[in-house]
């Protein structure tokens, strides 16, 4: 993991990001949970690389939201 420090008003607050290849494990897995929740590709993809909601993205769908405006509603 690559560590980052950020400095606010004499602060020193330390932040972990994960590297790349944990980023995409978890967007690979959000994508496939949106896609099984009825998201076509294009919207799953957007979706799955965002900060929303996953559990919100896919109780909208479950609700019978359109994929479309949950999109529009999450991002």
């Amino acid at each position: 993991m690559r560590r980052r420090t950020d400095h606010i008003v004499g602060e020193t607050t330390e932040i972990i990001e994960p590297n790349g290849s944990d980023q995409s494990k978890v967007e690979s897995w959000r994508l496939h949970v949106l896609m099984e929740a009825g998201y076509p590709l294009s919207l799953a993809e957007r979706l799955a690389g965002s900060e929303a909601d996953l559990h919100r993205a896919v109780e909208l769908v479950g609700q019978g939201c359109a994929p479309e405006t949950a999109v529009a509603i999450l991002i």
